[in-house]
Protein backbone atom coordinates (compact mmCIF):
# COMPACT_ATOMS: atom_id res chain seq x y z
CA UNK A 1 0.00 0.00 0.00
CA UNK A 2 1.35 3.39 -0.88
CA UNK A 3 2.41 6.10 1.75
CA UNK A 4 -0.45 8.20 0.27
CA UNK A 5 -3.15 5.53 0.82
CA UNK A 6 -2.18 5.26 4.07
CA UNK A 7 -2.38 8.68 4.88
CA UNK A 8 -5.59 8.87 3.59
CA UNK A 9 -6.98 5.89 5.07
CA UNK A 10 -5.53 7.06 8.49
CA UNK A 11 -7.37 10.76 7.12
CA UNK A 12 -10.82 8.50 6.74
CA UNK A 13 -10.35 6.90 10.03
CA UNK A 14 -9.51 9.87 12.13
CA UNK A 15 -12.15 11.60 11.08
CA UNK A 16 -14.35 8.40 11.73
CA UNK A 17 -13.38 8.39 15.18
CA UNK A 18 -13.83 12.30 15.41
CA UNK A 19 -17.37 12.20 14.00
CA UNK A 20 -18.35 9.13 16.27
CA UNK A 21 -17.58 11.60 19.97
CA UNK A 22 -20.51 12.72 21.38
CA UNK A 23 -21.67 16.52 21.37
CA UNK A 24 -19.92 17.60 24.97
CA UNK A 25 -21.34 21.40 24.52
CA UNK A 26 -23.83 22.57 26.93
CA UNK A 27 -26.55 25.42 26.92
CA UNK A 28 -28.61 26.72 28.90
CA UNK A 29 -31.12 29.59 28.14
CA UNK A 30 -33.45 31.48 30.10
CA UNK A 31 -35.97 34.20 28.86
CA UNK A 32 -35.53 38.08 29.78
CA UNK A 33 -36.93 38.98 33.40
CA UNK A 34 -37.56 42.53 34.11
CA UNK A 35 -34.27 43.91 34.00
CA UNK A 36 -32.39 41.20 33.72
CA UNK A 37 -31.63 40.53 29.70
CA UNK A 38 -32.20 36.94 28.34
CA UNK A 39 -29.12 34.70 29.19
CA UNK A 40 -27.24 31.70 28.28
CA UNK A 41 -24.69 29.84 30.11
CA UNK A 42 -22.51 27.63 28.15
CA UNK A 43 -20.23 24.89 29.03
CA UNK A 44 -19.03 21.18 28.70
CA UNK A 45 -19.91 18.65 29.79
CA UNK A 46 -17.96 15.26 31.09
CA UNK A 47 -17.88 12.75 28.30
CA UNK A 48 -20.36 9.94 29.19
CA UNK A 49 -23.07 12.04 30.98
CA UNK A 50 -26.49 13.07 29.62
CA UNK A 51 -27.58 16.39 29.59
CA UNK A 52 -30.96 17.61 30.16
CA UNK A 53 -32.60 21.46 30.26
CA UNK A 54 -36.12 19.85 29.34
CA UNK A 55 -37.29 16.96 30.88
CA UNK A 56 -35.95 16.18 34.83
CA UNK A 57 -34.56 19.87 35.11
CA UNK A 58 -37.84 21.17 34.90
CA UNK A 59 -39.42 18.41 36.53
CA UNK A 60 -37.49 19.23 39.40
CA UNK A 61 -37.54 23.22 39.01
CA UNK A 62 -33.99 23.56 38.06
CA UNK A 63 -32.32 25.10 35.07
CA UNK A 64 -30.11 22.27 33.71
CA UNK A 65 -29.12 18.69 34.78
CA UNK A 66 -26.08 16.99 34.35
CA UNK A 67 -25.93 12.85 34.91
CA UNK A 68 -24.55 9.43 34.73
CA UNK A 69 -26.77 5.88 33.40
CA UNK A 70 -30.09 6.44 34.37
CA UNK A 71 -32.07 9.08 35.89
CA UNK A 72 -33.27 7.94 39.58
CA UNK A 73 -34.66 11.21 40.68
CA UNK A 74 -32.01 11.51 43.93
CA UNK A 75 -29.63 14.21 43.57
CA UNK A 76 -26.38 11.79 44.46
CA UNK A 77 -23.97 12.13 41.30
CA UNK A 78 -25.89 14.88 39.68
CA UNK A 79 -24.81 18.29 38.30
CA UNK A 80 -27.58 20.98 38.32
CA UNK A 81 -27.63 24.13 37.40
CA UNK A 82 -29.95 26.99 39.10
CA UNK A 83 -30.26 30.77 37.36
CA UNK A 84 -32.20 33.01 39.34
CA UNK A 85 -32.81 37.29 39.38
CA UNK A 86 -29.97 38.78 41.54
CA UNK A 87 -31.51 39.82 44.93
CA UNK A 88 -28.90 39.87 47.40
CA UNK A 89 -25.84 42.62 47.73
CA UNK A 90 -23.24 40.05 46.55
CA UNK A 91 -21.86 36.83 45.71
CA UNK A 92 -20.60 36.43 48.93
CA UNK A 93 -23.77 37.51 50.32
CA UNK A 94 -25.17 34.67 48.12
CA UNK A 95 -22.90 32.20 49.96
CA UNK A 96 -23.30 32.98 53.34
CA UNK A 97 -27.28 32.82 53.15
CA UNK A 98 -26.68 29.39 51.67
CA UNK A 99 -24.56 28.57 54.38
CA UNK A 100 -27.05 29.91 56.79
CA UNK A 101 -29.90 27.49 55.50
CA UNK A 102 -27.53 24.05 55.24
CA UNK A 103 -26.35 24.77 59.05
CA UNK A 104 -30.45 25.68 59.81
CA UNK A 105 -31.05 22.24 58.16
CA UNK A 106 -28.06 20.26 59.48
CA UNK A 107 -26.48 21.89 62.67
CA UNK A 108 -24.04 18.89 62.82
CA UNK A 109 -22.83 19.59 59.07
CA UNK A 110 -19.36 20.81 58.10
CA UNK A 111 -18.52 23.51 55.82
CA UNK A 112 -15.67 24.01 53.87
CA UNK A 113 -13.93 26.12 51.06
CA UNK A 114 -14.03 24.15 47.77
CA UNK A 115 -11.27 25.87 45.44
CA UNK A 116 -12.05 26.86 41.63
CA UNK A 117 -10.77 29.08 39.26
CA UNK A 118 -13.40 30.50 36.41
CA UNK A 119 -11.68 32.64 34.30
CA UNK A 120 -15.18 34.09 32.96
CA UNK A 121 -16.74 35.65 36.04
CA UNK A 122 -16.35 35.49 39.65
CA UNK A 123 -17.32 32.34 41.56
CA UNK A 124 -16.92 31.14 44.98
CA UNK A 125 -17.18 27.50 46.12
CA UNK A 126 -18.38 25.21 48.91
CA UNK A 127 -18.19 21.88 50.53
CA UNK A 128 -20.96 20.99 52.74
CA UNK A 129 -19.87 17.70 54.58
CA UNK A 130 -23.34 16.70 56.13
CA UNK A 131 -23.94 14.41 59.03
CA UNK A 132 -25.92 12.02 56.68
CA UNK A 133 -22.51 11.21 55.32
CA UNK A 134 -23.49 12.97 51.75
CA UNK A 135 -21.58 16.20 50.91
CA UNK A 136 -22.55 18.43 49.13
CA UNK A 137 -20.44 20.87 46.92
CA UNK A 138 -22.16 24.43 45.49
CA UNK A 139 -20.67 26.85 44.03
CA UNK A 140 -22.15 30.54 43.15
CA UNK A 141 -20.82 32.90 40.16
CA UNK A 142 -21.80 36.44 39.01
CA UNK A 143 -21.65 37.26 35.73
CA UNK A 144 -21.86 41.00 36.43
CA UNK A 145 -24.80 43.53 37.72
CA UNK A 146 -26.26 44.21 33.66
CA UNK A 147 -26.65 40.68 33.70
CA UNK A 148 -29.22 41.02 36.14
CA UNK A 149 -29.17 37.46 37.40
CA UNK A 150 -26.84 34.68 39.44
CA UNK A 151 -26.04 31.09 38.92
CA UNK A 152 -24.82 28.15 40.75
CA UNK A 153 -23.89 24.77 40.01
CA UNK A 154 -24.24 21.72 42.93
CA UNK A 155 -23.69 18.42 43.03
CA UNK A 156 -24.20 15.80 45.96
CA UNK A 157 -21.88 12.95 46.03
CA UNK A 158 -21.84 9.99 49.02
CA UNK A 159 -18.10 10.69 51.51
CA UNK A 160 -17.02 7.40 51.15
CA UNK A 161 -18.34 7.12 47.06
CA UNK A 162 -14.94 5.42 45.27
CA UNK A 163 -15.60 7.17 43.03
CA UNK A 164 -15.64 10.56 44.83
CA UNK A 165 -12.79 12.28 43.92
CA UNK A 166 -12.94 11.83 39.55
CA UNK A 167 -16.53 12.92 40.28
CA UNK A 168 -15.60 16.19 42.32
CA UNK A 169 -12.65 16.67 39.29
CA UNK A 170 -15.62 16.22 36.47
CA UNK A 171 -18.04 18.77 38.58
CA UNK A 172 -15.15 20.98 38.50
CA UNK A 173 -14.78 21.19 35.37
CA UNK A 174 -17.74 22.11 34.26
CA UNK A 175 -18.31 24.79 36.82
CA UNK A 176 -14.46 26.29 35.80
CA UNK A 177 -15.59 26.30 32.22
CA UNK A 178 -19.56 27.83 32.92
CA UNK A 179 -19.71 31.24 30.98
CA UNK A 180 -22.65 33.45 31.19
CA UNK A 181 -23.58 35.50 27.79
CA UNK A 182 -26.76 37.71 27.31
CA UNK A 183 -29.00 35.82 24.68
CA UNK A 184 -29.81 37.06 21.46
CA UNK A 185 -32.12 35.17 19.52
CA UNK A 186 -31.53 34.40 16.42
CA UNK A 187 -34.19 35.61 13.72
CA UNK A 188 -37.32 33.27 13.08
CA UNK A 189 -35.74 31.26 16.65
CA UNK A 190 -38.64 29.91 18.92
CA UNK A 191 -36.74 30.92 22.17
CA UNK A 192 -37.11 27.06 23.22
CA UNK A 193 -34.36 25.59 24.92
CA UNK A 194 -31.98 23.53 23.47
Amino acid sequence: MSLRWMFAALALSTGVAMAAQPDTTVRAQGPADGAAPAWSIDTIAPPGWTKDCCTYARAIGVNYVLYQGEWTGKPDRVMVLNVWPSKLDSLDAELQDDQKHYLQADPAGKVSPFPLRNGHQPCLGVMYSGSDHLDDVVVFCDPGKTAGVRFSWSMTVGASDPLRQSLLDAFKHVVEQSRYSKDVPAAGATGKPH
